[in-house]
């Protein structure tokens, strides 16, 4: 916490023992707040989106959407609670609701993006069997095994994750200076147990899977071309081969890069951290942009869906409130 001199204090009545809120122009603030309430408001907006259209379309209960549906609870999640709580504390840079509130805030917090991580490798994995064994897919993919997995997934997020910040949910207020500040003290140890866990873990499995997924995609499409070369409409085919090749490769590089973009500064400064307290500006700063990534995931995993245009249609039209509209063609 900044206890710049000249700032006012968090709690006036506690003279001696006070944060200081730090000196921050007007007009910045102001900025900064319309930037974060809009990154925030679009991000429970596209994750509300995805989880309505999921939830009440029919022909959309499938055990692919059903990990969309949950990557866009955990993504609503930060929209809700996250990025509103970390925009605060990092204009305002005070902590008004209590030490056990502080410890609560950061554990949810890990246990979210750990989460969506999570939901992100088990779509990774969803989408190899779909490409990669198409034949056993509706054997080894079904429902139940995949209610079963998001379930996993969220219970092993509450589970590690409390484990990593067993020391601050035990004592919130170890590490404080003064009363209003909200900080999280990062262990070495557990810090890198946290980045192979939520990072170098899941990216690899990403990146693996999914360059695999490339490979058999190029394949697929330069089996096709060389097939179907002797008929005299192959340059129609030849064009939408290759088109298929461009948009393999750039679903492919836009998953991975925003995933980096957006994780990358967050775990390194952690990695980096050895038992060092990472102030509320630093620390706001970065997990921002970590939770921008749950307003991307909707674009990126969901956009790229036409039934999700034709969902978001019929509930922009009303159409939703009609009788027997989960029925209604989406696909």
């Amino acid at each position: 916490m900044e206890t710049l001199e000249g700032g006012e204090l968090c709690f006036p009545q506690l003279l001696n023992s006070s944060c200081r809120k730090p000196m921050r122009p007007r007009s910045e603030a102001v900025l900064l707040h319309i930037l974060l309430s809009s990154i925030s408001l679009l991000t429970v907006a596209l994750n509300l989106l995805v989880i309505i259209s999921i939830s009440h379309f029919r022909q959309l209960h499938t055990p692919t959407n059903l990990l969309l549906l949950s990557l866009a609870v955990s993504d609503l999640a930060v929209g809700v609670v996250k990025i509103p709580g970390e925009g605060s504390r990092f204009i305002g840079a005070c902590w008004f609701l209590g030490d056990p509130m502080c410890a609560l805030y950061h554990f949810i917090g890990f246990v979210i993006v750990a989460a969506s991580v999570g939901n992100m490798v088990l779509i990774s994995i969803d989408r190899y069997v779909a490409i990669c064994d198409p034949l056993h897919y509706p054997t080894k993919i079904t429902l139940r095994k995949i209610q079963i997995s998001v379930c996993l997934c969220w219970l092993c997020s509450v589970f590690c994750n409390g484990l990593i910040l067993r020391d601050h949910l035990k004592q919130p207020d170890k590490y404080k200076s003064c009363d209003g500040e909200c900080v999280l003290v990062v262990d070495y140890i557990e810090g890198a147990v946290d980045l192979v866990l939520n990072f170098v873990g899941p990216i690899t499995v990403i990146i693996v899977l999914y360059m695999r997924v490339f490979v058999v995609a190029v394949s697929q499409a330069r089996a096709m071309r060389f097939h179907i070369v002797s008929v005299p409409s192959q340059g129609t085919v030849t064009v939408t081969a290759k088109k298929s090749e461009m948009k393999a490769a750039r679903t492919l590089g836009v998953v991975i890069v925003v995933f980096l973009m957006c994780f990358f500064p967050f775990y390194f400064a952690l990695f980096l951290a050895r038992d060092t307290l990472i102030n509320v500006s630093s620390w706001s700063i970065l997990s921002c942009l970590l939770f921008f990534n749950s307003c991307l995931n909707p674009v990126i995993y969901a956009f790229l869906y036409p039934w999700f245009r034709k969902a978001v249609k019929i509930i922009g039209t009303l159409q939703i409130l009609q009788p027997g509209s989960c029925a209604a063609n989406v696909l």
